[in-house]
């Protein structure tokens, strides 16, 4: 096993390539749509290619820890654990939407880590988007790369000319406040995007297409990788208040760094119900 880590970013885009090649062949068929829980959308191509992702990490690096969203955590105590989304934007994918992508995440973290309870540290991470046969990827240290050429992300300072990226629960929406920071949001900058795929949007702004993205109740799976990726390429990720983003937050706050204080602020500003813009009220479009 690698001490410097080298050599995991190959074999990994060869299993998301594999895995994004099965999923187009499913995508193509247009399966039946099955449900899981209230909403969430899951399809026998989000079992299939978890199946096989766990199967190709497993042929090369058989002691690894595997956290899946399908299958859960396999965990054989080693220092190595891989965050899976077989299918993110699984919705998406069932209702023929071509907005989805496999996600995969390397973390490393000592025993001595471990025991005293520091996180661990992403290391490798790579997203395939087979829709557009686009492959982000990066290294802790090494930068960020779409299909092997590197990446940045934008150069936007100003809030009211940025584009963002948010996004909305599969289910219980009628629990999650995101409406209200979409709402505001919107009308301080150029527009904000719902596109379905938390880990596609993440490489949005690594990638400068997006200048940020805010989303509540994100999972592990959902952001390992595109976290690392925002970073390597010169972007910030924490949480609302701009505290520290760690794998298990339940806030993703992700910018090309220039903008990141003004989406904290407005963050702030809306939890705490200040300068809040009314919706339009309806009656004045019916007259």
């Amino acid at each position: 096993m690698p001490s410097n880590h080298d050599g995991f970013l190959p074999a990994m885009s060869d299993i998301a390539r594999e895995a994004g090649a099965l999923l187009m062949h499913y995508f193509h068929q247009h399966l039946k749509i099955e449900y899981k829980g209230d909403a969430d959308l899951v399809t026998a191509a989000d079992r299939a290619s978890e199946v096989l992702i766990r199967e190709r990490i497993r042929a090369q690096w058989p002691a690894h820890d595997i956290l899946g969203e399908e299958q859960g955590l396999s965990d054989q105590g080693s220092e190595y654990r891989w965050y899976v989304d077989p299918l993110d934007g699984t919705t998406n994918f069932a209702h023929g939407y071509p907005v989805f992508c496999v996600s995969m995440g390397l973390e490393y973290q000592t025993a001595q880590d471990r025991a005293s309870g520091k996180a661990g540290r992403r290391i490798a991470a790579v997203v395939y988007d087979p829709t557009r046969d686009e492959l982000f990827s990066a290294e802790q240290g090494k930068g960020a790369r779409l299909n092997g050429e590197g990446i940045q992300v934008s150069k936007t300072a100003t809030l009211k000319e940025c584009i963002l990226g948010t996004g909305f629960p599969s289910h219980k929406r009628h629990k999650n406040p995101n409406i209200h920071f979409y709402h505001q949001i919107t009308l301080r900058t150029h527009g904000v995007r719902r596109a379905g795929s938390a880990a596609l949007d993440l490489c949005n702004v690594a990638s400068g297409r997006f200048d940020g993205f805010w989303e509540f109740n994100l999972n592990p799976w959902d952001t390992a990788a595109g976290v690392l990726i925002v970073k390597e390429a010169g972007g910030k990720v924490s949480r609302f208040d701009g505290s520290a983003f760690e794998i298990n937050s339940r806030e993703t706050l992700a910018s090309n760094g220039l903008v990141h204080e003004a989406m904290i602020s407005e963050l702030r500003e809306i939890f705490a119900g200040r300068g809040l813009e009314p919706l339009p009220a309806l009656s004045e479009y019916q007259r």
